[in-house]
């Protein structure tokens, strides 16, 4: 029997994203609101990297970008998919030779690619923000090897937009490669966009691989507990500090955690941070937000309904989770409502995004119930914390994943693999509310599954609920057999997390205590 990897009745959609740096092949599973990515691989072939003082793409350049398209054309054919997109970007876009290279490339891929305006550029930049991100206001920029497009943005709504001759490979180009000339061709490009004082206390959301590459030194030298991209959060002074800290470098070969930045990215890190600091200064945002969803992302958004488009995309890739991985979607989902009766006007305070945590980590509480039981904490916990999921914080990510590793090894437990373990690193990414609450879902969903055996139809007959003396549990007639010491002393540490006396009542008996 074939085993199943993704959803039922989904039809691949594959994009090639030809950049002024990168030729990219992505490979979604379908055109849903939180896709898994199939497939994806990318080249660096510098298309853009003469464009600026030659006009044209260069012979070696386009070997290598035709090269890459052959092998994704015959990717795209092996993994069936019919529904192939190209984009190219600023530096075909530019050269003078970019029409020849676009018809030999669609000669290749047997499709048509798309040469994108910069307005259209930034269009599907501010979508690929609204696909990765809930409720995005701020200003996004999107750094390639050939341009910079900036977006202003509200929620999904474009309001202005701009394209700046400011990509890396443009700029070693303009310059002949003197980092110093650069800050001053930055600052008259940047000084025609008399909108940036709009992003002020705002966010700034990062996009593109150099500035990627800046949020990866900055983890590094932090030792920070995760190395997820997406929704990495600096506060603009440690932003400055960083653009800074590369652009002054005289080796960058001897900064602290520069090993996790590729060697291929590191000859426009300087660069990246030239632009950025410029940025900064004149934006004056509340923070930086880096984004790993762009114009790929962007496209694929603008081809969702609008109905998909308005579902919650990490509620969206938890259900999927359920639906793959768990034993039955529809108890994950009798879950939600199950511990909805503890976080009522009696239980403890619940903004709306808390409940959507919750529900989240309901969704996917049983997902790692194939492993071994030894090892089933470990698999859950790593599948949220390095989940391929957007529309999340970092404090989020934290807050579900050790809420399913409390479901597994219980509140006592924080010490597994040591004082440096990832649970223990997580709970460092959690305010000690946050962490508390972790605990009582999962303690909530440890109980639920005691229960429900992991099958629908159970919980909504077996609810708890606040009365009068403690936290009650009802078990009716058909369901009194279930009653039992591991799931009382379950049931008990609930109580007990939520400040409350276990109650029982099971069949016709009379409520009792459980001490």
């Amino acid at each position: 029997m074939e085993r199943r990897t993704h959803s039922d009745g989904l039809e691949p959609l594959g994009v090639i994203d030809i950049g002024s740096n990168s030729v990219r092949l992505m490979i979604y599973e379908g055109a849903i609101r939180a896709p898994a990515p199939l497939f994806n691989e990318k080249v660096l072939c510098g298309l853009g990297r003469a464009v600026g003082s030659t006009g044209h793409l260069g012979d070696e350049a386009v070997r290598r970008a035709l090269a890459a398209l052959r092998r994704f054309a015959a990717i795209a054919r092996i993994l069936q998919v019919k529904n192939l997109r190209a984009v190219a970007t600023a530096a075909v876009r530019e050269a003078e030779d970019g029409a020849a290279f676009i018809a030999r490339g669609e000669k290749l891929i047997g499709t048509t690619i798309q040469i994108l305006s910069g307005k259209h550029e930034a269009e599907l930049a501010a979508q690929g923000i609204a696909m990765g991100f809930r409720k995005a206001d701020g200003i996004a920029g999107d750094l390639g090897g050939g341009s910079l497009e900036l977006i202003d943005i509200a929620k999904t709504k474009l309001r202005k937009a701009a394209t700046l001759p400011l990509g890396g490979l443009r700029l070693i180009d303009e310059t002949n490669g003197r980092l110093d000339d650069a800050a001053a061709f930055i600052a008259r490009k940047l000084d025609r966009v008399d909108w940036l004082g709009s992003g002020e206390q705002r966010d700034f959301y990062a996009v593109g691989g150099t500035w990627r590459s800046l949020a990866k030194l900055h983890m590094m030298r932090a030792n920070y507990p995760l190395r997820i991209m997406h929704a990495y959060r600096l506060p603009l002074d440690e932003a400055i500090e960083l653009c800074q800290l590369v652009r002054k470098a005289k080796k960058l070969s001897s900064l602290d955690g520069i090993a996790a930045v590729s060697k291929a990215r590191r000859g426009m890190l300087p660069y990246g941070a030239a632009v950025m600091e410029g940025l900064l200064d004149r934006l004056q945002p509340r923070q930086i937000v880096f984004s790993v969803f762009g114009i790929r992302e962007g496209l694929l958004y603008s081809l969702l309904s609008p109905a998909e488009r308005q579902k919650d995309p990490l509620l969206s890739f938890c259900e999927e989770q359920a639906r793959l991985r768990s034993r039955s979607l529809e108890q994950a989902t009798e879950l939600c409502h199950w511990t909805d009766g503890l976080f009522n006007d009696e239980g403890p305070e619940e903004s709306d995004d808390e409940r959507r945590l919750r529900h989240a980590a309901c969704m996917a509480s049983d997902i790692g119930w194939r492993a071994h039981p030894d090892y089933r904490s470990r698999q859950s916990l790593e599948m949220i914390a390095h989940g391929a999921v957007g529309g999340i914080g970092h404090a989020g990510r934290a807050f579900i994943a050790m809420a399913l590793f409390f479901r597994h090894e219980g509140v006592g437990r924080l010490d597994w693999g040591g004082s440096d373990s990832l649970p223990q690193r997580l709970s460092a990414l959690l305010s000690k509310r946050e962490l508390k609450r972790a605990k009582i879902v999962g303690a909530a969903i440890r109980a639920a599954h005691m229960i429900s055996l992991g099958q629908a139809g159970v919980l909504h007959e077996t609810p708890a609920a606040y009365a009068e003396g403690g936290l009650e549990l009802s078990l009716p007639d058909h369901y009194a057999d279930l009653d039992g010491e591991r799931l009382r002393r379950r049931f008990q540490t609930l109580a007990n997390q939520l400040g409350q006396q276990a109650i029982f009542k099971v069949g016709r008996q009379d409520r009792f205590h459980f001490d």
